[in-house]
């Protein structure tokens, strides 16, 4: 006698054969649990903002926007200033997976492995898509930022700018022009946190400076200070902890810098944890044109699913879980969950989501079974599963989803199973392998809420985040 996940493998083959001889189909809700049916122009980006947006009511919510989107409002015709081709998006994401892999090495977690970065590319930082508006300084100035869960230390150009700066999309912060800015002396224990996370510090006339490099070789050095860190006009944080910065190489899409979202002192999780009890969430939306939120604090809606952060990261600035298994179709697939002893790293600064190699070529394959409808193509950059949709008006396409530790089911929205690189010419599933440990990526987390709750070690996410 067939099992039920026999009966729903063999559904979703029958109607992919289906459609392959050009036969009609009727949709139904057996189909539907299964597949999803997509209009392929809907995987395209737009170039108009959809300004509708959404927050969580019961916290402080800041509005998301993808920084090379239509919504960030920027407007900049210098040379270089374009968004990025999906070869060097792709590109610079493999360096910032790579960094992540020897930030976990230098702490014994995996072997050293040799990664080629470039020292100083003048590409994009490789430290988050996404930027929100906060205000730092005494009278306020606004400052668009990435945010970003694996950095740790905030940090924004400012002014004299002695070395060299980037241009941005607003003014420099102007130390001199704000009351409430502070030097952190070098014999202070507070410097003593620039150097605590891996992060090169140093002193200069006794102040305290620091130094972040991202994984494509961008970096930004300047003074390590205190600051009043303006989020709404009730939620006002003095001698916030930050870098000012004086010398910042790497085109950054014109965000003035960084709001590091990471697990240490310095992060912001941990300097608002009195008001906030380290607790924020984000919904990432579908595309780039439209809005998303980043809201701290709150209550925890019901419909959140929780699953433990894993033991094996907590020395790191990186939040770690454990994935348990996969699905395509409806299906589990046949992996042990050994495939993912290594752990994985959510990570809001990265693309594409990266799984062990073993645990990615039952998923490819898998998705492949169930995509013989649809004309093939070649690979592209880190991609190796790709198809021809620009024939079609419509396509079906499996469902996948993820499951973590602790039974929490995550069926990928269906603007994150697929990546357009080339148009419809070419549009391929949005995963890639990876040595050793996996990476939860940002498309992967499109639509949902993602919270992240320090204070009780655990990450939950919830379906329609964004609505």
């Amino acid at each position: 006698m067939a099992t039920p996940i026999s009966i729903s493998l063999l559904n979703v083959f029958l109607l992919l054969f289906s459609l392959e001889k050009g036969y009609a189909v009727e949709e139904n809700e057996a189909t539907k649990s299964y597949l999803h049916v997509v209009k392929v122009n809907s995987l395209l980006p737009t170039t108009a903002c959809n300004h509708s947006s959404s927050k969580v009511s019961n916290s402080l919510s800041l509005e998301v926007v993808h920084r090379h989107g239509p919504c960030i409002g920027i407007v900049n015709q210098e040379k270089g200033a374009e968004a990025p081709s999906n070869m060097e998006i792709l590109l610079r994401d493999q360096y910032r997976v790579d960094s992540i892999h020897a930030r976990l090495s230098s702490r014994g977690m995996f072997p050293e492995k040799q990664a080629t970065l470039p020292v100083q590319s003048g590409a994009s930082i490789g430290a988050g898509d996404y930027v929100v508006t906060v205000g730092l300084g005494t009278p306020k100035q606004e400052f668009t930022l990435i945010f970003d869960t694996g950095s740790d230390i905030t940090w924004t150009q400012c002014e004299p700018c002695v070395n060299s700066c980037y241009k941005q999309k607003e003014p420099r912060l102007d130390p001199s022009k704000s009351t409430s800015y502070k030097n952190i002396s070098c014999s202070s224990a507070l410097c003593k946190l620039v150097a605590s996370e891996g992060r090169r510090q140093s002193c200069s006339s006794s102040t305290c400076r620091y130094k972040v490099q991202y994984g494509d070789g961008s970096y930004s050095i300047g003074f390590f200070a205190a600051e009043t860190l303006t989020l709404s006009s009730s939620n006002v944080f003095e001698n916030f902890l930050f870098g000012c910065g004086q010398q910042n190489d790497g085109l950054f899409g014109q965000a003035a810098g960084l709001l590091g979202l990471g697990r240490s002192k310095l992060a912001l999780p941990s300097q608002t944890a009195k008001e906030y009890k380290k607790l924020f969430a984000y919904c990432l939306p579908a595309s780039s044109s439209s809005k998303g939120y980043l809201s701290l604090g709150g209550e925890v809606s019901k419909s959140v699913k929780f699953t433990p952060l894993s033991a094996d990261f907590d020395s790191t600035p990186f939040y770690g879980l454990d994935i348990t298994g996969l699905s395509v179709g409806g299906r589990k697939l046949s992996i042990d969950e050994s495939a993912f002893s290594a752990g994985t790293v959510i990570d809001s600064g990265t693309v594409i989501t990266r799984l062990p190699s073993t645990a990615y070529s039952e998923l490819s394959s898998a998705f492949q079974n169930l995509m013989t409808a649809y004309p093939s193509t070649s690979g592209y950059s880190i991609f190796d599963t790709c198809y021809d949709f620009s024939k079609y008006d419509t396509v079906r396409i499996p469902k996948v989803g993820v499951t973590f530790k602790g039974g929490v089911e995550m069926d990928i929205d269906v603007s994150g199973i697929l990546y357009p690189v080339n148009g419809l010419k070419r549009v391929c599933l949005a995963f890639a392998g990876n040595d050793d440990i996996s990476v939860f990526g940002n498309v992967q987390q499109r639509t949902y809420q993602v919270v992240y709750d320090g204070a009780k070690g655990r990450v939950g996410f919830a379906p329609g985040g964004c609505s």
